[in-house]
């Protein structure tokens, strides 16, 4: 693909040229003990490592770690306080003098103009790159086609998918046919089918010769990279082929079936002794274990269950020394006169009949109806576009339905929508709370929204800023918090007056393993006081942890049950998906679900 991008002007992605550095051949990137820091706050700390040409590098790691600083300083936007920092055998900044169309950058938020189409946002930077009118005319055209945005070349940029928005943000990085591609967490807020097709975009590019760096918090993705660097707090945690790390924990990974209650399962096996990681996989656990597990319980794990093959997370997981095993302090939290299981879970927290929702001639979301009893985790799935936030918009009473009704805690929601109100907690999808006040300042103004007397407030907020990480952080400006502190702050703001229902909308989009661990166990903790939970997730191995399952697509829902009966619906031969996968994830399932509903509809 990188020949079909190229335009005569510069250098052929493609090709090696033999008049750069002959370092370039081996190492297109070197990186000698560099450092860079904000102020007191250090970013990256001696950081030493080399990148290949032609193939894709995953730089992997939590927020803050210094995955975006990186990218930046390869790009020639910072220059590095100390060592040395190589691209083609020159210093970036004298890279883009000598050459600017060499380094194509794509920054985490889309940096694109929403009022613009996406035909408009090509030309613009297009006469950026330096390209004249009819080369990019006829480069657009072909960069339409590689991305499938040709059918929408005249629709505003705001108006895309979150797909198809990474796909225009990559068509406008790829302008002026660089050599060298960086993507900043390209497939944060993106479905798992568009994740697949950025991903194939992007590894097609690769194998015609263009060196690509893929910054992601997400190690599913890291693992289809060759090689990775993983960063942790500014320094290398690991570098190297994926396979190699995941050697570190080979026969420490188990598959055990559940007891029928996987949170009562979950708790047991995090205060395990031995016990590094719990993860709910449908009606079973997987479980890693220490290097030095207690040989009996590595007996029964055998016994019970089966050794697996090891995932990029479970090393991960194993380097960081295991999962938090603190309890959550929402186990604690006031009993609200329904555990999970009792009489009044029988009745419905969260019901939907009908709900449609029309915008003109368009209808969203077409006749959706499900209910989430309390204690219950109720996902909401559905790649981008398909009508799944509109429905859950109308389930918080953001959005009127055309018709249809709703209700929450047994209150109407169209009737009594205050009253509604009192009884939810809402995790928005972008951060919503205001940013240029101190943490404690945005934790009273929701303390005070919610009705708290001063004592319930000071015990609640320090009782749940010591659980999420941020008793230190109190003072601090909210704007300058890492996103998994922000995501932190916004579930404590959600949840400060222990609400029957907690609507949660991609709440650890971007977040990395670590932080997302906490986040499950929290909520898991909620719904054995009986909170009833709706949550939209991009995150298939998140929703592994759901009761049920709500998958819309086409404004329509199109199967409503448990993961296990997804994947035993939607997997296996006559279903369109690999019959040899032993083990399939829900992902896969997610995946056949959709070819399905196509297969189906073109009979």
């Amino acid at each position: 693909m990188p020949a079909l991008l190229h335009t005569g002007t510069g250098p052929d992605p493609g090709r090696t040229d033999p008049g750069r550095d002959s370092q370039a051949r081996d190492t297109l990137v070197r990186a000698d003990h560099v450092c860079k820091s904000f102020g007191a706050r250090p970013a990256l700390q001696d950081l030493t490592c080399t990148l290949k040409p032609g193939q894709i590098t995953g730089l992997v790691g939590p927020d803050a770690a210094g995955k975006t600083t990186f990218l930046r300083l390869l790009a020639g936007l910072l220059r590095v306080d100390a060592g040395e920092l190589s691209v083609f055998g020159r210093r970036p900044q004298e890279l883009l003098d000598a050459d600017p169309n060499s380094i194509g950058y794509m920054p985490q938020k889309f940096g694109l103009y929403e009022d613009l189409t996406v035909l408009a946002n090509l030309r613009l930077h297009a006469r950026l790159r330096g390209l004249n009118r009819d080369e990019g005319e006829a480069l657009f055209a072909r960069l339409l086609a590689f991305t499938g945005l040709g059918p929408f070349g005249s629709r505003l940029a705001g108006r895309l998918s979150g797909g198809m928005k990474q796909k225009l943000g990559i068509a406008c990085a790829l302008l002026g046919s660089p050599r060298l591609l960086l993507l900043d967490e390209p497939g944060v807020g993106v479905d798992p089918l568009s994740r697949r097709d950025l991903w194939h975009m992007v590894a097609e590019l690769a194998d015609s010769g263009m060196t690509i760096v893929w910054s992601t918090a997400y190690l599913e993705e890291a693992e289809r990279c060759p090689d990775i660097i993983m960063l942790d707090a500014g320094r290398i945690l690991y570098a190297g082929p994926p396979q190699d790390f995941l050697e570190t924990v080979e026969g420490q990974v188990h598959l055990v079936p559940g007891s029928g209650d996987n949170r009562a399962d979950f708790e047991h096996y995090v205060r395990e002794d031995g016990i590094r990681d719990v993860v709910i996989q449908g009606s079973s656990l997987r479980l890693l274990t220490a290097k030095d597990c207690p040989q009996a319980l590595r007996t029964t794990l055998e016994r019970t269950g089966r050794t697996v093959p090891p995932r990029l997370e479970d090393a991960y997981m194993a380097a960081l020394g295991g999962i938090n095993a603190s309890p959550s302090p929402y186990a604690r939290a006031e009993n609200r006169g329904h555990k999970r299981g009792g009489e009044e879970s029988l009745r419905p927290a969260i019901v939907a009949r009908g709900l449609t929702k029309c915008f003109g001639s368009f209808t969203a979301a077409r006749d959706i109806s499900f209910s989430v009893r309390p204690g219950e985790i109720c996902g909401l799935l559905g790649p981008n576009g398909a009508g799944k936030s509109t429905t859950f918009r109308m389930l918080c009473g953001l959005l009127k339905p055309t018709s249809g009704s709703c209700e929450v805690a047994g209150i109407d929601l169209l009737s009594s929508s205050s009253a509604a109100r009192a009884n939810m907690g809402y995790m928005a999808q972008k951060f919503s709370l205001y940013p240029d006040i101190p943490v404690a300042a945005n934790i009273r103004l929701f303390a005070d929204l919610y009705g708290l007397d001063k004592a319930t407030r000071t015990q609640r907020t320090q009782l749940l800023a010591e659980a999420l990480g941020l008793e230190d952080h109190l003072s601090s400006i909210t704007e300058t918090l890492p996103l998994g502190l922000k995501q932190r702050l916004a579930l404590l703001c959600a949840t400060l007056h222990n609400p029957a229902v907690l609507f949660l909308d991609e709440p650890t989009s971007g977040v990395d393993v670590r932080t997302r661990r906490d986040f499950w166990k929290h909520i898991l903790a909620m719904t054995e006081t009986g909170t009833a939970v709706l949550v939209t997730t991009h995150c298939m191995d998140e929703a592994e942890y759901c009761d049920t399952i709500c998958l819309i697509y086409q404004g329509a829902m199109i199967h409503y049950g448990t993961p296990e009966a997804l994947k035993r619906e939607c997997c296996g031969e006559a279903r369109g998906l690999d019959p040899t996968l032993e083990d399939p994830t829900l992902e896969d399932a997610f995946i056949a679900a959709i070819q399905r509903w196509h297969a189906d509809h073109e009979e």
